[in-house]
């Protein structure tokens, strides 16, 4: 028994050994700060907006958009969802109701639900070059987003999420973007989708028949 001895505190100091090696692991950081969701955490946007109506008819605006997270709840797969209130200002003083949506981290995956369509806007970590389905959650054709860092963007520890970049200068152009900061969240939201006339007299004169402009930047953010 008594030669058994030594050989139960080695065992004993080797299993110690392990458990101070596993606590002194750092834990993996998947970059989920590029976008924080936490209820009272709010972000105002500058907006400009132009809408194409046809051939020399278009309607431009600027205004303010203020996403607030109002609220949060845990759904069927025990995820905690957090409701947004989107308002509209001319002035930064009277606000008008928008719409609500939803985001939420699904795995390691942003989930942004609008009017009941999901849309997979990040993954995590975010890595240069990382490409994924956009519509893993919905029911429509695979859309490709890819992940950029943005070194020279004026804003550190940023990136893009380049959502489209298609123009075949004749009938159509489609360029679509979202910038994250780590910290802060979504930054800038650009979107360009244009359809141009395809008439004989003006085909790939690049003539914008339909379509609309949308350009939103971060002005503030923070918590109330």
């Amino acid at each position: 028994m008594k030669r058994l001895l030594p050989l139960f505190y080695l065992l004993v100091l080797i299993g110690f050994s392990g458990c101070e090696r596993e606590i002194e692991e750092d834990p993996v950081d998947l970059g989920f700060d590029y976008q924080p969701l936490e209820v009272g955490r709010f972000w105002i946007y500058s907006v400009d907006q132009t809408i194409y109506f046809g051939e020399n008819d278009s309607e431009t605006d600027s205004f303010y958009y203020k996403d607030l997270i109002f609220s949060s709840f845990l759904n069927e797969e025990n995820e905690q969802v957090f409701i947004l209130e989107r308002t509209k200002s001319a002035d930064l003083e009277i606000w008008e109701p928008v719409l609500n949506y939803t985001l939420q981290y699904k795995g390691q995956t942003l989930v942004r639900t609008i009017e009941n369509q999901a849309l997979v806007t990040l993954v995590f970590p975010p890595i240069e070059g990382t490409v994924w389905d956009a519509n893993t959650y919905r029911d429509l054709p695979v859309d490709e987003f890819e992940v950029f860092l943005l070194n020279d963007s004026g804003a550190a520890n940023s990136l893009q999420v380049k959502q489209e970049e298609a123009d075949d200068l004749v009938t159509y152009r489609d360029i679509r973007y979202e910038n994250y900061q780590l910290g802060v969240g979504l930054i800038e939201d650009y979107k360009e989708v244009l359809t141009y006339c395809s008439r004989n007299d003006c085909l790939g004169d690049q003539l914008i028949d339909s379509g609309s402009k949308i350009h939103m930047k971060l002005t503030e953010y923070g918590k109330q």
